[in-house]
């Protein structure tokens, strides 16, 4: 027995206004500094105010949400007692609103001991909106979180329940019009790695194919205008869209090692989530396809290579051509191909591989990978993805 879940989608030009027709009293406004700056909530709280509802921000979010923010803002949400919760922002933003959410409705709980198969309360107090401001991490349509566990070194850690899925999303373009050409890039790069790895991981079924493979054909085709030309209305949308489809997709069948590498990264060198992720994605294309698997390892590059327009004769053909073609979009967008290009110095990379290593083999989503990676592949696969090497594992 399976379960497909998802909010309830507004999208398109103008799907903004529908905040006028929330009913409630109270809503607590969850975002960071560059949205607020940006003037985007004037947008948020306009239809707000025509829904009658009183509105307070909080704007404390930070990338990688550490856990104590996410308790701090639990705490403020409890003293404000909203009936909704509105999380305008990024991936960052909406995953810091659905932890405070679950902390708000469930006190005391321990998010690290959280499991999507045990009961909790929610809605019981308020419900959630999200209103994404990059086409990234898809969270808006996810019950999934990621929040920075303290520790040294850090770590991620990535949670979630099935009830957390937002209520609403909002998908509308005109709040994706300010994002700088860097943050398109990445969180770009983001939504390409999270529909491929929800088409190839293990989970995946009749109901997330199409939504992996047609997110997967969006981004290859729109992100590069979109990041070339921040004024494509067209290409802003699509990969607005992308974004939250794939989002739908891979929370419903899951993600894999590319993820598990990315939060590995993302935690012990601060490198943004869709760069991590983009930049590893390649390698483990290359690991999944490699002549070393076994064969009980059963992969579906072929069909994702022909949906896509690629070379796909066989496996090996087809993962090699989408490798390539993950490699030429991360060019034409200046991302780094490699952990030394993207800043890391070889002495800091050898000193934390160790922690590299144990974090992304103890990260929730490897488990979904249809290859398993021992810690010593692991190991090889991050010293690839650091110098650029072919993947011989």
């Amino acid at each position: 027995m399976w379960f497909f879940r998802s909010p309830t989608i507004v999208h398109g030009e103008e799907a903004l206004g529908y905040l006028a027709e929330l009913r409630g009293a109270r809503a607590f406004i969850v975002t960071d500094r560059n949205i607020q700056q940006a003037g985007l909530l004037a947008m948020v709280t306009a239809h707000l105010d025509r829904a009658g509802l009183a509105h307070t921000i909080y704007a404390d979010v930070q990338p990688d949400p550490p856990l104590g923010l996410v308790q701090r803002g639990a705490a403020v949400l409890a003293e404000y007692a909203p009936d909704w919760i509105v999380a305008v922002g990024g991936g960052s933003v909406i995953d810091a609103a659905k932890a405070m959410w679950v902390l708000y409705e469930n006190p005391g709980l321990d998010l690290e001991a959280l499991s999507p198969l045990e009961a909790i309360t929610l809605r019981a107090r308020a419900r959630l909106v999200a209103i994404p401001t990059t086409a990234g991490t898809g969270s808006e349509a996810t019950w999934a979180f990621v929040i920075t566990m303290p520790g040294d070194p850090p770590r991620k850690l990535g949670s979630g329940h099935p009830l957390a899925v937002p209520d609403l999303a909002i998908v509308d373009p005109c709040m994706m019009r300010t994002a700088p050409p860097r943050v398109i890039a990445d969180s770009g790069m983001d939504a390409l790695t999270q529909a491929i790895e929800g088409y190839l991981a293990t989970w995946a079924n009749d109901y997330t194919d199409g939504l992996c493979l047609v997110a997967t054909k969006l981004a290859l085709d729109y992100l590069e205008r979109a990041y070339r030309n921040p004024d494509d209305a067209e290409a802003l949308e699509k990969m607005a869209n992308c974004a939250a489809i794939g989002g739908l997709g891979y929370i419903n069948s899951m993600v894999g090692l590319a993820h598990s590498m990315g939060h590995a990264l993302g935690a012990l060198f601060h490198l943004p989530h869709g760069r991590a992720v983009g930049l590893c994605l390649p390698y483990v294309i290359a690991f999944y396809a490699s002549p070393a698997r076994s064969a009980e390892v059963k992969t579906r590059f072929a069909s994702l290579a022909q949906f896509c327009g690629l070379p796909h004769d066989d496996e090996t053909v087809a993962a090699h051509a989408l490798a390539e073609r993950v490699r030429a979009l991360a060019r034409a967008i200046d991302q780094p191909l490699t952990l030394a290009e993207a800043g890391i110095s070889a002495t800091e990379f050898s000193t934390k591989l160790d922690a590299l290593v144990d974090n992304a083999m103890n990260d929730t989503v490897i488990f979904a990978s249809p290859r398993q990676p021992s810690a010593e592949a692991l190991r090889t696969l991050f010293i690839c993805a650091f110098d650029g090497l072919a993947v011989n594992v």
